[in-house]
């Protein structure tokens, strides 16, 4: 009984991804400190670098294990699951600090800020422009994404991959708009509490759009090359779970970041 229970779960083989992961992190946080002071980027490049080779790395390994070895068994893939879970969950209070941070400032403003929020001298930016439509570009993703897993469990490769594409045009699309956001904004992440906690937060959550627009560029060579079937698709759930939960948090910055001030 207990060698049938240990064949159906799966102890991975050592993987300096781990190791190589934290490396990147520290080069990318640590490099990022140093271009804001000595105008440098060569530090947090090499990170980025070391950080995309880690992901080749792993996400290679993953399908390995799971596409091609059959180690991901009902047992193990609920233990991804669960991981996923707990990984969203530690998103969510993530981003619940730089909320806190941002209404602590906000509902309780200092004399030094000028007794208001957002602070005198600041011009915030018109939430019914580029943020509405970063807004409405989120919500059309969440509606390809949605079409794509039906596609898939329905076994309709043609039309999941048409929808994967979509979504990962419509997450470069929110990227550029940000990026042109950012541009145009006549406050910096130099000016006080509300420019710092403005720009970490949507900051942040861009990033997020740029990793959930990886993971499904991996989903989409990987149901081009036939990986996922309707029954087994976690890589594809993963990406799904993670994509909705970065539309929740952009929907909270706009209410609280973008409407709340404006008004």
């Amino acid at each position: 009984m207990a060698h049938q229970a240990h064949a159906m779960l799966y102890s991975v083989d050592p993987s300096p991804s781990p190791l190589t992961g934290a490396v990147a992190a520290l080069l990318m946080t640590s490099g990022l400190a140093i271009s804001m002071h000595f105008h440098t980027t060569t530090l947090m490049s090499l990170g980025l670098v070391l950080l995309l080779l880690t992901m080749y790395q792993s996400s290679r390994d993953i399908i390995r294990e799971g596409t091609f070895q059959g180690h991901h068994t009902p047992p193990v893939q609920k233990g991804l699951r669960y991981g996923m879970i707990l990984f969203i969950t530690s998103e969510v209070f993530f981003f619940l600090g730089f909320f806190s941070a941002f209404y602590h400032s906000s509902l309780a403003p200092t004399p030094e800020l000028g007794g208001c929020s957002p602070p005198t001298g600041i011009t915030t930016l018109n939430p019914f422009e580029v943020p509405l439509l970063n807004t409405a570009v989120l919500l059309a993703s969440g509606v390809t994404v949605t079409s794509a897993h039906h596609s898939i469990m329905e076994g309709q490769r043609k039309q999941a991959i048409q929808s994967l594409t979509l979504t990962i045009l419509l997450g470069f699309y929110f990227t550029a708009l940000q990026a042109m956001e950012y541009y145009e904004a006549p406050f910096t992440i130099a000016d006080g509490v509300y420019g710092s906690t403005f720009f970490v937060a949507t900051g942040f959550h861009g990033l997020h759009v740029i990793i959930g627009s990886t993971f499904f560029a991996i989903c989409l060579l990987r149901q081009a090359q036939y990986h996922f079937t309707s029954d087994h698709h976690f890589g594809f759930e993963a990406a799904a779970s993670y994509s909705h939960s970065c539309l929740m948090s952009y929907d909270s910055s706009f209410t609280s970041l973008f409407t709340d001030e404006a008004s």
